[in-house]
């Protein structure tokens, strides 16, 4: 998001790894911000995540990045969201979990939320953009999408986030326990 209010080309990776070295990114409150601007949701429009994954791709940007994302695991803890979380961010993360779900299970979730908000978008796209994402993401040279060794692996096609959460939790108390 940074990258692209500072009209930084996606293309560019010293420009982008230079944004991500001077990112004024924190979290407040259960809040997301970028400098004063609160940017919880709009970090997660289509156009943002899908150029987060073509950046991704760049070493630079990722070095820029790891250091800073680890620097968040303070007492008592946190929960990280993300491609390679617990693969290369926090290796040493006690629980890792590797959520997923069917391509069109997660385009028809993505759909119903685009449309509670009011936004029109064809289904059909969205599909195809997740698939786009998947695939560069999964293929990428630098920290590829995939479970750490040791992630629980959670396929939530077909299950509620009711139940997701409470096998979240459940495995969590265990592991605590």
């Amino acid at each position: 998001m940074a990258a692209h209010q500072a009209g930084v080309n996606d293309t560019d990776e010293p420009a982008v790894a230079a944004v991500a070295t001077a990112l004024p990114a924190r979290f407040f409150q259960g809040r997301v911000w970028l400098a004063e601007q609160d940017v919880s949701e709009a970090i997660r429009q289509e156009h943002i995540g899908n150029m987060a994954s073509r950046i991704a791709v760049f070493p630079a940007v990722r070095a820029a990045l790891l250091e800073r994302q680890r620097a968040f695991a303070q007492a008592p803890g946190l929960v990280a969201d993300g491609r390679d979380m617990a693969s290369v961010v926090f290796p040493s993360a006690p629980l890792k979990i590797f959520l997923t779900a069917s391509a069109q299970e997660r385009a028809e979730r993505r759909f119903k939320q685009l449309l509670e908000k009011g936004i029109s978008v064809k289904f059909e796209d969205l599909l195809k953009d997740l698939q786009e994402r998947d695939a560069r993401d999964t293929n990428r040279p630098v920290a590829p999408l995939k479970p750490a060794k040791d992630a629980w692996v959670l396929d939530s096609t077909g299950q509620g986030i009711e139940t997701v959460v409470e096998s979240i939790v459940t495995r969590f108390l265990a592991l605590s326990a």
